[in-house]
């Protein structure tokens, strides 16, 4: 019989959680968590306003803790193909919902290290990704087409007009 290491850890009970915590709460203090929590509150409405500055996006939720739900405007395969891109590119992972029936991307700013120039990086990253993406007709799939546009439907762009 082989021994699985895997289950070796300590238990996730209420004790055990609450010692964590109580890790975490010795470690920043009080004064600490509170200018931990508010730093990524900061770097949340900083990638906020990169996204309203960018007129290929909106912002689909208000910014609540570290928390940005955004997207691209136009059709959900182009989002699909934009978090496809992001995602297969290894440096950031945005996470996907569907916000009042739109297909949304959420960014959440909470590591212990990040910065504000990381949250530019990752705006950047996607800014590039997105204006890219824009630039190549798509077929019904949300995936690149280099020999022009493929009717889809009634529709013959994913933009919105």
């Amino acid at each position: 019989m082989k021994t699985k290491r895997q289950h070796w850890g300590i238990p996730l009970g209420r004790r055990f959680r609450s010692l964590k915590m109580w890790f975490v709460f010795r470690m920043y203090g009080q004064s600490g968590l509170q200018a931990y929590m508010r730093k990524h509150v900061e770097l949340a409405k900083a990638f906020e306003s990169l996204v309203k500055e960018d007129n290929n996006f909106e912002i689909c939720a208000e910014v609540v803790m570290g928390l940005v739900c955004f997207r691209l405007k136009g059709r959900d395969e182009l989002k699909k193909a934009l978090l496809k891109q992001i995602t297969g590119m290894g440096k950031i992972h945005p996470v996907p919902c569907k916000l009042r029936g739109s297909f949304v991307l959420r960014f959440a700013a909470c590591g212990r290290t990040t910065e504000l120039e990381h949250v530019q990086e990752a705006w950047q990253h996607i800014a590039e990704l997105s204006s890219e993406l824009l630039q190549k007709p798509f077929d019904h799939k949300g995936k690149g087409k280099e020999n022009g546009p493929v009717r889809i439907g009634n529709m013959t762009s994913l933009l919105p007009n």
